[in-house]
């Protein structure tokens, strides 16, 4: 390890510990005493009680305790002025005020009973069993379905990227790419905002950078209602991160070790004192990685200059092998200022580094179709065949901090919440690109290409929501928002050919400054009759884009312009047949604006054969989406058919084509365009089985039609089709420890205006074991069993075809330990036991993984 390697590891993991211990010092600041004391009532001792002690002065030095068998309990407290208040089973609830003054023992507080139940006294209870609905992976609300990622055993100890895997709308390609119903175009927020967490321009990578250990769960939300932000025609996901408001110390430790070299180690520490709750979740990993990417590219010669019925075939073989690192922290707090009012913060820092080798070999020849003529040859190799070898280092520093501010008004359920957020991302990027090209003869050219690609995002967030309840059934909601985002870009490449010095390549060397304001308000009213419920909602937004590119190719300062205003209606319905069956009917608008990067005139240097061009030119789309849903939850199944249709203007599809380079090679150019519309309908269906307490069945089924018209140029984007996607997964739990879970997956083939793409499955197991009592859990899985998950498609267009294999990364698997933590959380007693819910629906249900 270089010496610079070793200072970076040293700083971090000194920040690190610098920050946990600042933050213990910061709440342990006062100088507190100890105090015992119990509980009591005219027969005796009172066990099992809760007893909580709110400072007069300041909230941030109240307490709270739980009373032992004898109704004994000891804490330590600041001095001053308490409001005791005293929970207890069949027992009125007790108030006194009092004064802390030095350590000691004070008087017994003496309670009441309520006189609701048979027992003489409460230390006849020696245990209590709560029977609740067993935990379900996910639940159906009017607008979002909620994922709990807890039942899924074969992303433990894994990623968000293998999370999302595993949840119902959703798949993720090879690549790393997330799709709802087909969909890319998703708008990822971490607790409800966007996130520096995830990245600028970081794919894959991003979603690795967030532990499943540290998730929560994950609200889908394939039809936004007009409070969410209308960007994402496939919809949102929603990352909802852990915050644990238990009181005391709580928390886990999870560490992971796998195949292809994988290596975790994340925490979640949490402490509640009183008013105040402080968080922390951090942690770092390292793994290697290797994928591979072959295409085949024949395209149509001119007959004039060659051989009748003559083209140009091009193989290519590409590996990339690559190892990175990743540190995350997250740490906040929120505080109870008032009775009414909560103030939360939070600041957020993420450091990615990725270095990695792509080799890639091509070889070119032309394909002689007259085969009439036998002193024709099948094929003739040319002088364009080549060795690329491409090293590259990247590395991402994200920082984010959150201010939130919630006001309750009146006794009516107002609320008035206010929330800020100021994110920074900065990428930086080398690469030395060594390429060596072949001739007939025998002898070879040299190619050495430097490149530097650094980017920088700033963004900053501002919204207010307003609730109003409306009697016991109606709510109205409002709202306004204002985002801004500004992102930099700079690339540079130069070159040397057979050792000639350096000169730079104009056309790839460029910067580029690109400003977006999004300015938004909302309203929409909630309310029900009888069993029909209802939202309505209406939510304006209006978008300002600012892009200017300069390339020393030109020296020409490119100033792109865009101003536009939607409005973004939805509508929600609800009917209730009875407790468990429900039909859900929605309506959206929403917009899909083009990426920053779609926008400049750029063009990528990468694979010298495939270069990818911006357009300026481009238009947002803009999509209606309806949905009818109907829901079925009783104990031991779920099931949730969903109907889904979506429209969309202005689609933006790529044009491609081939043209030669400097040097006479053939090349294939990629350009957003936007190309007539696109048309997607299908059958979401998700449903869980529980046939014994010990198995559970889940399983998502997506059956879908598309068809897209539309043309640029000569390319004609005219197509239909229909295919499918399928997930299957089944958990057994043999005994109360041991949980074991097969998944598969499966996605049909697919044929576009442009694409025919087939058929991919995988096989996952996982497996896990709780030990240590309960404190402790042992996971081992395997991801891609039979290392099938691959992608393979062909391209067509007029003048050329493109087959394309590339699997990302090969079977891997992992084995990881949790260890949790935790202060008065939980109480073990035997002896007389009371079912608080014995009739519950799913008492018999299998319980949380």
């Amino acid at each position: 390890m270089k010496r610079t390697e070793i200072v970076n590891v040293i700083r971090k993991r000194a920040f690190g510990l610098a920050f946990t211990i600042g933050a213990a010092s910061f709440v342990m600041a006062q100088q507190k005493v100890s105090i015992s004391g119990s509980v009591k009532d005219a027969n005796g001792a009172v066990g099992y009680s809760s007893i909580t002690f709110k400072n007069t002065q300041n909230a941030q030095w109240s307490d709270a305790a739980l009373a032992d068998a004898e109704g004994k309990f000891k804490l330590e407290l600041v001095p001053g002025t308490y409001e005791v208040s005293i929970d207890a089973i069949d027992y009125k609830k007790f108030s006194q005020t009092i004064k802390i003054e030095k350590a000691g023992s004070i008087a017994p507080f003496v309670i009441v009973s309520s006189g609701k139940a048979n027992l003489d006294n409460t230390t006849d209870i020696q245990g209590v069993v709560i029977t609740a609905p067993s935990t379900k992976p996910y639940k159906v609300e009017l607008d979002k379905k909620t994922y709990d990622p807890s039942q899924d055993i074969v992303s433990k100890g894994g990623n968000l990227q293998d999370v999302l895997s595993n949840v119902p709308s959703v798949s993720v390609d090879t690549d790393g790419t997330v799709s709802m119903r087909g969909n890319s175009n998703i708008r990822f927020l971490i607790n409800g905002k966007p996130s520096s967490l995830l990245g600028i321009d970081d794919g894959a990578d991003a979603l690795k950078s967030i532990p499943a250990d540290q998730i929560e769960k994950i609200e889908v939300i394939t039809n936004p209602s007009s409070k969410f932000e209308a960007s994402g025609t496939a919809g949102i996901l929603n990352i909802i991160l852990k915050k644990s408001s238990k009181m005391g110390f709580n928390g886990s430790v999870e560490g992971t070790l796998g195949y292809l070299p994988n290596t975790r180690l994340n925490t979640s520490l949490s402490w509640k004192k009183g008013a105040w709750t402080y968080y922390i979740n951090g942690g770092g990993s390292y793994n290697r990685n290797k994928s591979k990417n072959n295409s085949t590219y024949n395209y149509i010669l001119d007959p004039s200059t060659l051989a009748d019925n003559a083209s140009l075939y091009t193989d290519q073989r590409g590996e990339t092998k690559s190892e990175s690192k990743n540190y995350n922290v997250n740490s906040g707090f929120v505080v109870d200022l008032t009775e009414k009012s909560s103030l939360n913060a939070s600041v957020m820092f993420r450091s990615f580094e990725n270095e990695g080798t792509e080799t890639i070999k091509t070889e070119d020849r032309i394909i002689n179709q007259n085969t009439a003529d036998p002193n024709l040859p099948a094929y003739t190799f040319l002088d364009k065949n080549s060795l690329r070898i491409n090293e590259s280092l990247r590395d991402n520093n994200s920082f984010q901090a959150d201010l939130g501010f919630d006001q309750k008004i009146g006794d009516k359920g107002q609320l008035l919440s206010l929330a800020t957020s100021y994110q920074t991302n900065k990428t930086n990027s080398s690469g030395v690109i060594d390429q060596t090209s072949f001739t007939s003869d025998g002898s070879s050219q040299a190619t050495i290409n430097n490149t530097l690609n650094d980017s920088k995002n700033t963004t900053f967030l501002a919204k207010a929501d307003y609730e109003l309840p409306i009697g016991e059934a109606s709510k109205l909601e409002a709202g306004a928002r204002y985002d801004s985002n500004n992102n930099d870009y700079s690339y540079f490449v130069n070159q040397s050919i057979d050792g000639s010095p350096l000169e730079t390549l104009d056309r790839f060397t460029s910067d580029t400054r690109y400003d977006e304001k999004i300015s938004a308000a909302y309203s929409q009213f909630r309310s029900k009759i009888g069993n029909l419920g209802y939202q309505l909602g209406l939510r304006a937004e209006n978008t300002n884009v600012d892009v200017s590119f300069k390339s020393l190719e030109t020296a020409e300062l490119v100033e792109v312009s865009k101003n536009y205003t939607g409005l973004f209606p939805s509508v929600f319905l609800s009917y209730n047949l009875d407790k468990s069956n429900q039909i859900l009917l929605n309506y959206s608008r929403r917009i899909n604006r083009p990426r920053s990067w779609f926008l400049i005139p750029f063009t990528s240097f990468g694979n010298d054969r495939s270069l990818f061009l911006g357009n300026p030119d481009l238009n947002p789309t803009y999509e209606n989406s309806f949905e009818l849903g109907y829901s079925l939850s009783k104990s031991k199944i779920v099931f949730n058919p969903t109907l889904y249709f979506k429209k969309s203007q202005d689609e933006v599809n790529f044009y491609q084509y081939n043209g030669l380079d400097s040097q006479g090679s053939t090349v294939l150019y990629r350009m957003p365009v936007n190309a007539g519309s696109e048309t997607n309908y299908g059958l979401d269906l998700n449903a869980t089985y529980d046939p014994f307490k010990w198995w559970r069945i889940m399983g998502n089924i997506d059956l879908y039609g598309y068809s897209n018209s539309g043309s640029y140029n000569e390319f004609s984007y005219d197509g239909e089709g229909f295919s499918s996607r399928i997930r299957l997964t089944s958990t057994f739990r043999p005994d109360k420890k041991t949980s074991f879970q097969i998944q598969g997956f499966y996605r049909g083939p697919e044929t576009t205006a442009s694409m025919d793409r087939d058929a991919m499955y995988a096989i996952n197991f996982g497996a896990t074991r709780t030990v240590l009592k309960g404190d402790g859990t042992l996971a081992f899985n395997i991801q891609d069993i039979f290392n099938t998950r691959a992608r393979e498609s062909t391209t067509l267009a007029p003048s050329y075809e493109q087959y394309q294999y590339m699997q990302w990364s090969p079977r891997q698997f992992s084995i990881s330990f949790t260890y949790r933590f935790k202060q008065g959380e939980k109480i073990e007693l035997q002896k007389k036991k009371i079912d608080i819910n014995a009739n519950a629906p799913g008492g018999e249900d299998m319980p949380p993984m």
